[in-house]
């Protein structure tokens, strides 16, 4: 599995300063939130040159709209940035998806760098070009494939995570050794102690399965849907979430979590998946997340979500999901009966 030349994994000082050194450009602008502007701006703010520009937002996925890159594009405009210009995006997949999309759009496409600051973004947003923004409560609803200059990922940015949202990035993790790896499954359900993985390990392993399918489908065409396992009903829970108050609104990573739960049931009704596998996988990702992300009164709204997924032909709701462990199948249509099933299955714990 081969890391893409443009991702580096290594000290953000040193690799900043390499990639500073080798592009030229007229203005540098930096983007945060309101969080990494407090946690991981001061980390780079030396490295920088000084008369960079700094703008922050809001943090969280309920600012992921276009309302506030209207602020950003506005910032942009009265700092005078040109089409030589460099964005700098740092912060989680928020950030980075915003970021670069604003980047690609102003005055027809500026480049720019994403330094992802959470698992999260490390081991999945990083890689693969998807830029975008939410629309009218759907998840990545407006955007385009547009790749950063270089991502530069350093484990290091982790220490300022909480423990949640550590957990939300590792369900990615589990993702990629789901649909693509076999033995590093295995090894995941030998770890005793998820959070005592080695995370420098960790990240270049799911960047090199993400970038291995990125390159042989950059635009998802087919091949690259494989990594939407877990994401049908796990963005539709997600965005659900997203209209109740702050305390109801679900991590991204904890919405996957459920998704691959369901997802991994529609998949042994579907395509082959052993009953001894998927209460492995429902048994492991449920001793991760233990909580159960939506009650039966939820199910309605969250398959109404459905009909919007990116992924749609038509009136079919496509999903991509497993034959075994390591080995997995896009394109599989399933009946709304059937994504009911799943959710109903997942809410009552029937692995148990």
């Amino acid at each position: 599995m081969a890391i893409p030349k443009h991702v580096l994994i290594a000290p953000i000082g040193q690799s900043l300063e390499q990639v500073l050194q080798n592009t030229s450009f007229s203005k540098l602008f930096v983007l945060t939130d309101e969080n990494t502007a407090a946690h991981c701006y001061p980390l780079i703010s030396s490295i920088l040159p000084a008369e960079h520009l700094h703008f922050s937002v809001p943090a969280g996925e309920e600012h992921k709209t276009l309302q506030t890159c209207s602020s950003i594009w506005s910032q942009m405009t009265s700092a005078g940035l040109d089409r030589q210009a460099l964005v700098i995006n740092l912060g989680g997949g928020v950030i980075t998806d915003m970021g670069g999309f604003c980047a690609a759009t102003y005055k027809r496409g500026v480049r720019f760098i994403n330094i992802p600051t959470t698992l999260l973004s490390q081991v999945d947003a990083s890689v693969g070009g998807k830029l975008g923004v939410d629309f009218e409560g759907y998840k990545n609803h407006i955007g385009l494939f547009g790749e950063p200059e270089a991502v530069l990922a350093d484990p290091v940015f982790l220490k300022t995570l909480s423990p949640r949202e550590l957990r939300s990035g590792y369900a990615e993790v589990v993702k990629h050794a789901l649909i693509a790896d076999a033995g590093y499954w295995q090894k995941l359900l030998e770890q005793e102690q998820w959070q005592e993985l080695d995370w420098q390990n960790i990240i270049s392993h799911s960047i090199g399965v993400k970038g291995d399918v990125v390159l042989q489908d950059p635009t998802e065409k087919g091949l690259r849907k494989i990594l939407n396992f877990g994401h049908t009903l796990g963005h539709a829970l997600e965005s659900y979430r997203l209209e109740g108050s702050a305390e109801q609104r679900l991590l991204h990573g904890e919405a996957i979590a459920a998704g691959m739960i369901c997802e991994a049931w529609l998949s042994a009704q579907k395509c082959g998946l052993s009953e001894e596998s998927l209460k492995e996988i429902a048994r492991y990702i449920s001793s991760v997340w233990p909580e159960t992300m939506a009650k039966p009164e939820d199910i309605p709204a969250i398959l109404g979500r459905l009909e919007q997924d990116k992924k749609n032909e038509g009136k079919q709701v496509l999903f991509s999901l497993l034959k075994a462990p390591g080995e997995s199948v896009y394109n599989i249509a399933v009946q709304q009966a059937e994504a009911r099933q799943a959710l109903a299955w997942y809410i009552k714990k029937g692995w148990q």
